[in-house]
């Protein structure tokens, strides 16, 4: 099996930020209380995310060997970049398992003061550009439609407990989900 090393070491950073962001999760949940959305599709979520580790190299496992494709790099640099904003804007109420305090306080600031979603924006571009940069067209796909699943069923739960704050319907109601100006 031959896989382009660059494309196994771009691959294992991305598992270990992502162990790390589990670890940072973990410490947060633990200082919540609230509940969580869509807790019976995570194992999905899990499958998927793992999926996206592993299903691109079998899917190229034995190619010719191609350059990366630079401008899906710069997709997933920008989806990485939004990604970790996200994450940074929301603070300590930022989880995998996105349980919603019951105290809920809107976070308007960051990517939050443009879109409702920009976490899951960035999950999205991820799924696209990390198989496609190494050229596994079936696997963007595949990847992809698991994780519109997954998010169709987590974004429904998680709005309807945000949703159950006054304060959040105020901040949020013209706000767009993934694009700016787009409801």
């Amino acid at each position: 099996m031959r896989v382009p090393g660059w494309y196994v070491l771009l691959l294992a950073a991305v598992g270990a930020e992502r162990v790390r962001e589990l670890s940072v999760s973990r410490a947060h949940e633990r200082a919540t209380v609230g509940a969580p959305a869509a807790p019976a599709t995570y194992p999905l979520m899990v499958a998927a995310h793992m999926g996206l580790l592993t299903l691109p190299l079998l899917e190229i496992a034995g190619r010719r060997q191609r350059p990366p494709r630079w401008g899906w790099i710069a997709v997933l640099a920008g989806a990485t970049a939004l990604r970790l904003w996200s994450i940074r804007s929301l603070g300590g109420a930022w989880n995998v398992h996105a349980v919603v305090p019951r105290d809920v306080r809107p976070v308007e600031t960051g990517p939050y003061r443009y879109i409702r979603h920009p976490n899951y924006l960035a999950v999205i571009l991820e799924f696209a550009a990390i198989p496609l940069i190494a050229g596994a067209r079936l696997s963007a796909v595949v990847l992809s439609a698991l994780n519109a699943v997954v998010l169709y069923d987590r974004i429904r739960a998680e709005e309807a407990l945000l949703n159950e704050s006054p304060a959040y319907r105020e901040a949020f109601a013209r706000r767009a989900r993934f694009l700016p100006r787009i409801y």
